[in-house]
């Protein structure tokens, strides 16, 4: 479900400060922005910036364009890391929602 249109987007007005400042300085391009906040929306002025977002533990680093403009930080950043289905045989029928690999000790299943 979107922001209502009386509202506006969503813009987080420590960010767009420092966004103004960076391109009135001509730093923009060379410098990369750190910033938490995942849900503000990405504004024109960010255009040709690299933007580090934060993903719970660490940074991730995206280059915003023109295409961006209008979606969320946090869109680009993903907080999980998708490491692989379960191996195939060896239980991997009966634990094949969880995606992870068991040993080949014997489990019991309760129902």
């Amino acid at each position: 479900m979107g922001r209502s249109l009386k509202k506006g987007p969503y813009i987080n007005p420590k960010i767009y400060k420092k966004v103004l400042k960076l391109k009135k300085e001509g730093k923009a391009d060379k410098t990369i922005l750190k910033v938490y906040d995942r849900a503000c929306t990405i504004f024109p002025e960010m255009v040709g910036m690299k933007i580090a977002v934060h993903m719970g533990k660490g940074f991730q680093v995206v280059y915003i364009t023109e295409e961006m403009v209008g979606h969320r930080l946090g869109e680009f950043a993903p907080t999980t890391r998708f490491k692989g289905h379960a191996k195939k045989g060896k239980l991997a029928k009966v634990y094949a929602f969880t995606g992870r690999y068991l040993k080949d000790e014997k489990y019991e299943i309760i129902q």
